[in-house]
């Protein structure tokens, strides 16, 4: 999935699905649940969320 920074998306491995997170990259990276838009999001350095994505991808 290509992503222009600073707009909301979601991993190309959701599908059609709508229950998931969305990402919005830029000098934070942005995180919100997208069935809850309205609850705010929660915000991370790069570094955090590369880290994050890093973990993840491994214990797959």
């Amino acid at each position: 999935m290509t992503n222009r920074t600073g707009e909301w998306h979601k991993s190309s491995y959701s599908g059609a699905r709508s229950e998931c997170v969305e990402v919005k990259e830029g000098a934070r990276v942005l995180v919100r649940d997208t069935r809850h838009r309205e609850l705010g999001h929660l915000g991370f350095v790069p570094r955090e969320w590369a880290a994050l994505v890093t973990s993840v991808r491994v214990a797959e």
